[in-house]
Order: C-alpha cells, then structure tokens, then sequence
C-alpha cells in the first residue's frame, strides 16, 4: 500500500498539525523554532576569506519551515531575526544586531515560508521530494544573502559569490541530506500511529 493511500487525512498538513491544536501550541512552535535556529547558528566554523562561517542555522531554519509550515514557519524566522538585531546574541557566532550576513537572515525568512508551503502540499513527504524542496530553501537563502553581502561589502557580484556562495555548497549538499532522511521518515513513524 502507498503512503499516499495510508493517509488520506494527513493531506495538506505539515508536521506541527498532528500535535493537538491551540493557540499555545502555535506560540510554543514559533518561539521553538527561533530558539532552534538561534541554538543551530552557534554550530559555527568561520570560513577564511568570507565574512559569512558555515553554520547549522540555515539547516534549522529550512526544517522549521518544512515541519512548522509557511504561517508559523515565517513567525519563527521574523521572530529570529527581530530578536536578533534587537540584542539576542544568537546569530552565528553569538553576534547580534545587523552584520554583512544579515541577507542570509532575511533569506532564511523568506526560505521558511516557501517550504512551508511545499511541505503543505506534501513536499516532506519522501526523500527525492524533500531534496528539490531543500534546495529551493538554499537557492531563495543564497538569492538575498549573496546581493545583500555585495551591497553591504563594497563586493563585486564575483567576489560576493566566491566568499558567500561557493564555499558553502557541499555543507548545504550534506544538509539536504539529512533533510531527506529526516522529514521522511518522521512522515513514516507518524502514519504509524
């Protein structure tokens, strides 16, 4: 039997939904899921040559968004980020307030609602489909933190690539596999139930 068959009910959800329904459940995910992007942004490496290290926080941010959906998925990257330039040392590196990397942040916002939405239509679902919705999360975070860093640098478009996009392809090639292990097989243990 496919999953598909198995679960009928479970069309248009994203994970968050099978946890009994409410107000305090919502306020919990959204405040969870920026204390979990702001815990995953201190798994940082510096990376030489680059004002933007290798962090855990765009893995946390894109799997917020997949397992919260777009609604709560936007709140807990605005909620990040707002605490974040307001003082909450818990962007990478225990930084706060507004640095050339900021981009990224404002990428992860907009990156948390979108697979949100895919997750919504099933895109968490099996490993080949979590893959392409990984890397639409990657391809939009790249897509406003690279120009953002050019512009806040002084840095050529090439320059701004090299130190913000090149450097990190094979980590984010290690996330989304983890992402495609990790969002599946949740769906699995859930249809379980």
């Amino acid at each position: 039997m496919s999953t598909a068959a198995a679960t009928p009910a479970r069309t248009g959800q994203v994970l968050a939904d099978l946890l009994p329904a409410s107000r305090v459940r919502d306020a919990a995910l959204v405040l969870g899921g920026a204390a979990l992007t702001g815990l995953a942004a201190q798994l940082s490496v510096p990376v030489p040559g680059s004002p933007v290290p290798v962090t855990g926080q765009t893995f946390a941010a894109l799997l917020v968004g997949t397992s919260l959906g777009a609604g709560r998925g936007l709140l807990a990257l605005a909620l990040y980020a707002v605490a974040g330039v307001a003082g909450v040392p818990w962007f990478a590196q225990g930084t706060s307030g507004v640095a050339p990397s900021f981009g990224y942040i404002l990428g992860m916002i907009l990156a948390a609602t979108v697979v949100g939405a895919l997750a919504r239509r099933g895109a968490d679902r099996s490993m080949l489909r979590m893959a392409g919705t990984m890397l639409v999360g990657e391809a939009i975070i790249y897509a406003v933190g690279v120009p953002y860093l050019a512009l806040s640098t002084g840095m050529s478009a090439t320059a701004a690539i090299a130190a913000g996009l090149t450097p990190f392809l094979i980590g984010d090639a290690l996330k989304a596999a983890l992402a495609m292990g990790a969002l599946p097989t949740a769906w699995k243990f859930a249809d379980k139930r």
